[in-house]
């Protein structure tokens, strides 16, 4: 039983050790998890040569003259490694669990894997339900697979879900739903998301995420809670109606303000304006504007 212990215990440090070296050339959000748990061991890093980030599915470098690779089970297919029966089975009670799994091999061989969980926020329900209650139809696409996506979708009430989405696959969807006349807004945080940022019609990046994503976006959330989503659009919806009272303001002091500047009521009364007053309604005109502008940071954003 000792033995055992000591086995399993000298072949996690391996693990960790592999992809903590591997990671630290890497920007995916969940390298970060890894080197924390790496630093908190005190390990070292090994000398990584040929580093190469696999889009969508891992990344592979080699360390001591031995290839190594860290990522989904995409990335194995992709070098043609199998994975053992045994370890399958492991890593479906993981995935059943809503965690991510990120595989290491070595050599043609897999060595173990690596799992990930992130809490579900409570705000990311409250989010999701709101935008069903606003007729916006939610769907969720991730490089996880299907054990995981199900799992976090059924927590968040999503019924349209994809997994084992690649970086084209999740832009080719969009493009898809753009054909049929949808506006469609995407939310992201990594590389990987970059593409469907870029192609939606409005690219919703986390702030917690890479730079990347955040350059392919039109807007970012600092804090990275999919709350944000909801409240981003109620405050557009405010801002787009704050726009067009302005612009009826502006529009109806042209409306009366010209022909009276020009001497409508002259034939009549015998007035003319003085320019005077001209230039002292224009100056109301802004001023209304900008008050009711102002009006905008009273908005409640609560949901």
């Amino acid at each position: 039983k000792n033995e055992s212990s000591e086995a399993y215990l000298d072949q996690r440090e391996k693990i960790l050790k592999l992809a903590g070296s591997l990671n630290q050339n890497s920007e995916h959000p969940l390298s970060n998890a890894v080197l924390d748990q790496f630093k908190a061991e005190n390990l070292q890093f090994e000398k990584v040569q040929n580093f190469e980030n696999i889009s969508g599915k891992g990344v592979k470098g080699k360390i001591n003259d031995e290839d190594i690779l860290l990522g989904n089970e995409a990335l194995l297919k992709h070098f043609n490694i199998e994975i053992p029966e045994d370890l399958k089975q492991k890593v479906i009670l993981k995935q059943d669990e809503a965690k991510t799994i990120s595989y290491l091999a070595k050599s043609g061989k897999v060595m173990g894997f690596l799992s990930f969980s992130d809490k579900i926020k409570s705000t990311s329900k409250q989010a999701i339900d709101y935008l069903h209650s606003q007729n916006i139809q939610v769907i969720m696409m991730t490089g996880d697979n299907e054990h995981t996506a199900k799992a976090v979708a059924t927590e968040l009430g999503i019924k349209n879900y994809k997994a084992n989405c690649l970086p084209e696959d999740k832009m080719n969807e969009i493009k898809k739903l753009q054909a049929e006349g949808k506006i469609v807004a995407m939310t992201g945080d990594g590389i990987n998301d970059a593409p469907a940022l870029a192609q939606s019609n409005i690219g919703i990046a986390m702030g917690t995420g890479t730079d990347v994503a955040m350059e392919s976006a039109e807007i970012t959330l600092l804090k990275g809670d999919i709350l944000g989503v909801a409240k981003s659009k109620i405050l557009s919806e405010k801002l787009l109606k704050n726009i067009k009272e302005n612009l009826f303001f502006a529009f109806i002091y042209n409306v009366l303000g010209i022909p009276l500047a020009a001497g409508l009521l002259y034939p009549f009364f015998g007035i003319l304006l003085s320019p005077m007053i001209a230039a002292a309604a224009m100056s109301f005109s802004s001023v209304s504007v900008i008050l009711n502008s102002l009006r905008l940071n009273n908005v409640k954003l609560e949901i």
